[in-house]
């Protein structure tokens, strides 16, 4: 008890980190810190792996062109105290392995934890959160190694973490960009995450969690949010990710959760829905998609509404004709009625889902027919005896052909 009562009355110092000076390492710099102190890295190259810091309210900075390595097989730096900031290091070189989850930063049950502007090359996990709460990741740049999937990590991981703010981060080349699994409370706010070898964002069992202005761009497979419910997703750009399996935005299981003012431009499918119910699909643009919506007949009860569909070679399709979702109120740029009393509202409903897209859900091959005359002659008969679109993704209140 006296120690630790010195320990609070004794002044904040500040223990410097010199290779050639009394404090050679980071590690030997811990040693002599207590809570409240300030650990200034300078410039040099230190190896450094598996090093717990133990002290709290601890600042622990780096000059520019100070390098913490991990030498390729270790990790680097465990932090288990609270109220630790760690800020304007630079990582690499953790160690790759198949049986524990190496990252160059981790905090495990901690509360207060700070990462800010680091940066993280070649690593295998970058920042990890685990049993942490009320913890911020801000402006750090995380640079994975690029190789397969079981030999790389995620560049940001939260495992059972709450009340967590992911702020201003830029993360590619990891496996996933962002990883939560059993999170809540958390927000992302003005995130790049781009190149990742399978989700620029993956989350699941993750609960009142909300990502604001992040930007996702040419990741293998797109953004994943699973398991989850009360989300909310709020101008966001999902954009560019392209293959076989690669959607912008994966809902599955998803419930009571809100997506508005999201871009969802030139991917294979804009906005993927399993599952889905309950929830809300407002004021979005789904752009030069091959599908702006594909909306699984699992999906119940979400509402579409004052969304842009424009370039998109299918707006919507589905694999039943049974749905209790809706739609109403949205610009189609494939809208041909009219607004004879002038008051922005179509006079003619839109029905969104082509009877080829129908067909294409059905026999994935018959894609190949998209530009073809069959295509047409299916969408015009469709058009003049509909008989395949459910009636309730009928949007009967479209915008007026020409409205902004």
């Amino acid at each position: 008890m006296l120690a630790l009562l010195l320990a609070l009355t004794l002044p904040a110092r500040e223990i410097v980190v010199r290779p050639a000076g009394p404090v050679p390492t980071v590690q030997a710099a811990l040693a002599r810190a207590r809570r409240g102190d300030t650990i200034t890295v300078t410039p040099g190259v230190y190896r450094t792996g598996n090093v717990e810091v133990r002290v709290p309210g601890l600042l622990l900075r780096g000059a520019p062109g100070a390098v913490l390595d991990g030498g390729g097989t270790d990790a680097i730096l465990i932090v288990t105290a609270d109220s630790v900031t760690v800020r304007g290091l630079t990582f690499r070189g953790v160690g790759v392995t198949m049986t524990r989850d190496q990252a160059a930063l981790r905090f495990v049950e901690t509360a207060g934890c700070r990462a800010e502007e680091n940066r993280i090359e070649g690593g295998y996990f970058g920042i990890y959160l685990e049993r942490a709460h009320g913890c911020v990741i801000a402006r750090n740049l995380l640079r994975g190694s690029g190789r397969t999937e079981t030999r790389n990590g995620n560049g940001i991981h939260l495992w059972n973490a709450r009340d967590v703010a992911i702020d201003s981060n830029v993360i590619t080349g990891q496996r996933d960009g962002i990883y939560l699994e059993f999170a809540r409370g958390v927000t992302a706010t003005g995130n790049v995450s781009t190149g990742n070898g399978r989700y620029g964002m993956h989350f699941m069992f993750s609960d009142d969690c909300a990502y604001r202005d992040n930007h996702f761009e040419a990741n293998a497979a797109g953004v994943a949010v699973m398991y989850s419910r009360r989300v909310t997703l709020e101008g966001n750009a999902f954009v560019h990710n392209r293959g076989a399996a690669a959607y912008g935005l994966l809902l599955k299981d998803i419930r009571d959760s809100r997506l508005a003012g999201n871009t969802f431009a030139d991917n294979t499918v804009g906005l993927y829905a399993e599952g889905a119910s309950r929830n809300v699909v407002a004021d979005n643009v789904f752009r030069d998609n091959g599908w702006g919506v594909r909306l699984l007949a699992s999906s119940e009860e979400d509402r579409f509404s004052g969304n842009t569909f424009t370039g998109n070679s299918f707006d919507v399709t589905t694999n039943g004709l049974t749905h209790t979702s809706t739609f109403d109120g949205n610009r189609w740029d494939r809208y041909q009625g009219y607004d004879l009393d002038h008051d922005g509202v179509g006079d003619v409903p839109f029905r969104p889902v082509r009877r080829f897209a129908m067909l294409v859900e059905q026999h994935p091959p018959v894609i190949l027919l998209l530009r073809s005359p069959f295509a047409g002659m299916l969408d015009l008969a469709e058009s003049v005896f509909p008989m395949l679109t459910p009636e309730t993704l009928v949007d009967r209140h479209p915008a007026a052909p020409g409205r902004p």
